[in-house]
């Protein structure tokens, strides 16, 4: 049984299953995908509206696929593109929108920004303030390669691009001005964007396609990177900021659930520092082959980090929501944030459902409490996994408990 949907793509009635089930909902998005490729023209060429949107792949670096993004249709597609946009989304509504997104795949070196057609048009599309008109001949027709990954959302079915053209392209001024100016300094643009009020992820595509920083510096980054380095660079500049404010005084609990994540922010007085403690439950993307709950942890303390978060990039997220409040509190804090994934969440979907979701959280009135017995009184109703579970699992909250960390709350537990 089948429809067609707002899009004109025929859709499975697999759509009015349990979606909480993370077998069920990859073969939602392979069928998703099947139902694009098999009612896709036979002269294997597209044209529509992109977001815009772009993809820089990693493997093979420094010789790697950069893709310009579009889907088989004409109109108003930011949202497919816009995850400042998605904080009301269900993942099947946002597997909806990004299978339709199809890559034209090319092979370049990340050096060659400025050597070639697709190079061009990768440019045009992140310099774009709105929709881009573009047309993909693809070599073939295009085909589903499954890769899931927390960083980057996921996208459509994907092929080697014959010829691509694009048109009617209105340039960002502040992103234009940005590119223009060559003796820039990479994180100097990305600072200045986000205080213009350019959305992140748009800074992240500039960053991609290789539009800021100084002009023999200048290269095609790959998209997963790109997005951490934003993220970190925004929040490093926050965090020392906010490292001049005074402590805030009292415990403050901050919370959300969204897309069958539960968030805990919890902040404490004290001296900057900052932990990331994720429960995955089983039948969740990182824990498949499991009947327990995986625990992973990151942290940093004044100094901050010498290496990549453990728990990748969704530590860099998350920090970049906390700093955005931080710094309009001017205030400083020990943060730790818990996040129980549960089985709801049965794909993952990139690191913006945790900046976003967190930047949510933290947008609502929080609890108040004056000693971390009763914080972790009230935390034991709002998670299901054991408080004695997230001490053991967390340096902060150990080093708080044994002296090591000092605050000015009590910490009777």
């Amino acid at each position: 049984m089948q429809e067609i949907n707002d899009f004109g793509i025929v859709r499975s009635h697999i759509v009015y299953l349990n979606m909480r089930d993370p077998k069920l909902m990859k073969y939602y998005y392979k069928t998703r995908i099947d139902d694009i490729i098999n009612n896709f023209p036979q002269n294997n060429e597209i044209n529509g509206s992109s977001p815009p949107d772009i993809f820089i792949g990693s493997y093979g670096y420094p010789n790697v696929f950069i893709s310009p993004m579009i889907p088989p249709i004409h109109g108003n597609t930011e949202a497919f593109s816009m995850p400042e946009m998605w904080r009301n989304f269900d993942i099947q509504k946002i597997i909806e929108y990004r299978t339709l997104l199809m890559r034209g795949l090319y092979k370049s070196n990340v050096h060659n920004i400025e050597k070639g057609r697709a190079e061009e048009v990768i440019r045009d599309f992140a310099l774009a303030e709105k929709n881009v008109d573009a047309n993909i001949e693809f070599t073939k027709k295009p085909e589903l390669k499954l890769i899931f990954d927390e960083n980057s959302q996921p996208f459509g079915p994907s092929a080697l691009m014959k010829s691509i053209e694009s048109g009617n392209i209105t340039s960002n001024k502040d992103i234009e001005n940005a590119y223009s100016d060559i003796d820039m300094k990479s994180t100097t643009a990305m600072l200045e964007l986000y205080n213009k009020g350019i959305p992140i992820s748009k800074i992240q595509k500039a960053l991609s396609a290789g539009l800021l920083g100084l002009g023999k510096n200048r290269k095609f980054v790959p998209t997963r990177w790109s997005i951490t380095a934003v993220d970190d660079t925004i929040s490093k500049n926050k965090i020392n900021n906010a490292k001049e404010y005074e402590s805030i005084d009292s415990i403050l609990i901050y919370e959300n659930v969204a897309l069958d994540n539960r968030w805990i922010i919890l902040m404490i007085p004290g001296s900057w520092s900052f932990e990331v403690i994720e429960a995955w439950f089983p039948n969740t993307p990182w824990n498949t082959n499991s009947d327990k709950i995986s625990i992973y942890s990151s942290f940093e303390y004044l100094e901050g980090r010498k290496t990549y978060a453990e728990i990748g990039g969704g530590y860099y997220a998350s920090r970049l929501a906390v700093s955005e409040l931080l710094e309009k509190m001017k205030k400083q804090a020990i943060v730790v944030i818990f996040r129980e994934i549960h089985p709801g969440y049965t794909l993952p979907v990139g690191v913006w459902n945790v900046r976003e979701h967190v930047r949510e959280a933290l947008e609502k009135e929080p609890k108040r409490f004056d000693d971390l017995s009763n914080a972790f009184s009230y935390i034991k109703t709002r998670l299901n996994t054991p408080i004695a579970n997230w001490i053991d699992n967390s340096r902060i909250l150990k080093d708080i408990f044994s002296g090591k960390a000092k605050t000015s709350i009590k910490i009777n537990r």
